[in-house]
């Protein structure tokens, strides 16, 4: 007597469209990729189907929070998946959450992640989990390579007026606690709205302060704007270290041109997450990073980038929970798995037992800088004290 594998789902909410999606296009690259180990699952003796079912949230905090409830209630789905940005993120997991639906996130600091839905950093959700940094190792990797130049140095720092810019502030979990127990002079250079038009008044402060170090978490646009009036009124900052636009560049230059040659030159550098020099593999295949970067840049013609590897490690966890929850049909039991969870995956171990809070597993850094080249841009590990397995593969290069 044949007996029919039971059903699983797995939702998937992606940016498809809007600012965001730079972020769709990795995580719906892994998801066809890994089309061939996602079709079953088995967990002990039971062979389960798997389906996917993907939903766009338009980079829209609302149509995300609807883009799970389609999920949740007509697709029936069993583990919810979301790479995005400030606002969409924790609409999806606060969804996730009110549905009683387990969701699985990755793509910013696991403080902005928790301040973001409006509880306390201890706070134990029950269906959300979530794998990233601190804003504690960006502070820290950024430290680091500012002590790779001759100082001492004022560090400027070029942050924004909304929840990115107050997190950054902040007084227990911000850069502040770190760098200055580092021996580092921060001067806030006061905050700006989003996008920005004019900088003059941060670039006044950067002189008077003789910041020769810029920190910043700006969108392209808005650190080659700053760049640009910063050499008008004749200073050049011998670094920029900046968290956010370097994670994928390349994505930029089309829809605001000028960003790419203007930031080319000002030797900014970057925390690194994920790149094919990072020596881990996949759970599911093997597929190393390096393999994982190649077969993107053959198969889509763009160049890799960071948030692939964790698309590819957010697959790799939701494939594992299914496998090793006690009822993979029962929701419960894949939230309990996932609070469990500690697994090698292709953006390294991604242990949930060892956060620093209830419901998150660490990323480690590294820290890293473009260098310009005959093909474009390549990214180079300049610092790797804080993820010793990742290999340095170049100098950082002060202007």
């Amino acid at each position: 007597m044949n007996v029919t594998p039971a059903q699983l789902t797995i939702g998937v909410v992606a940016p498809l469209t809007g600012r965001l999606a730079p972020l769709g296009k990795p995580l719906t690259y892994v998801l066809k990729a890994l089309a061939p180990q996602l079709e079953h699952i088995r967990n002990g003796s039971r062979r389960y189907d798997v389906s996917v079912a993907l939903r766009d949230s338009c980079s829209d905090p609302a149509a995300a929070r609807q883009a799970v409830h389609d999920l949740v209630t007509t697709e029936q789905a069993h583990i919810v998946l979301t790479m995005a940005g400030t606002q969409v993120l924790p609409a999806v997991a606060d969804a996730c959450e009110e549905l009683r639906v387990p969701c699985l996130s990755t793509t910013f600091p696991w403080q902005a992640y928790v301040h973001s839905r409006g509880v306390g950093l201890r706070h134990c959700f029950r269906w959300t989990y979530h794998f990233a940094w601190g804003l504690d190792d960006i502070a820290t990797v950024f430290a680091r390579m500012w002590e790779q130049i001759d100082g001492p140095h004022a560090v400027g720092c070029l942050w924004n007026d909304d929840l990115q810019g107050s997190l950054l502030r902040h007084e227990e979990y911000g850069f502040a606690p770190v760098t200055s127990a580092r021996g580092h002079n921060l001067v806030d250079l006061g905050p700006y709205r989003e996008p920005a038009t004019d900088f003059q008044t941060q670039i006044g402060l950067m002189r008077e302060h003789g910041a020769g170090i810029v920190t910043s978490a700006a969108t392209a646009a808005d650190l080659a704007l700053f760049h640009h009036q910063a050499r008008q009124a004749g200073l050049r900052p011998r670094l920029i270290t900046c968290s956010r636009w370097l994670t994928y560049p390349h994505t930029h230059t089309t829809t605001v041109p000028g960003i790419h040659a203007e930031l080319a030159d000002a030797r900014v550098a970057t925390l690194v997450y994920w790149s094919p020099s990072h020596p881990y593999r996949s759970s599911l295949d093997g597929t190393t990073c390096a393999d994982l970067a190649h077969a993107y840049q053959r198969d889509t013609g763009e160049s890799w980038l960071q948030p692939l590897g964790l698309a590819h490690a957010l697959v790799e966890t939701a494939h594992h929970t299914l496998s090793t929850a006690d009822d993979p049909t029962d929701r419960a039991a894949i939230a309990q798995a996932l609070a469990g969870t500690a697994l090698p995956t292709i953006a390294g171990t991604l242990d949930w037992k060892r956060g620093p809070t209830p419901n998150i597993a660490l990323l480690r850094l590294a820290g890293g800088q473009w260098h310009p080249g005959p093909k474009g841009p390549s990214l180079a590990i300049v610092t790797n004290a804080d993820a010793p397995d990742i290999s340095v593969t170049g100098e950082l290069k002060p202007t």
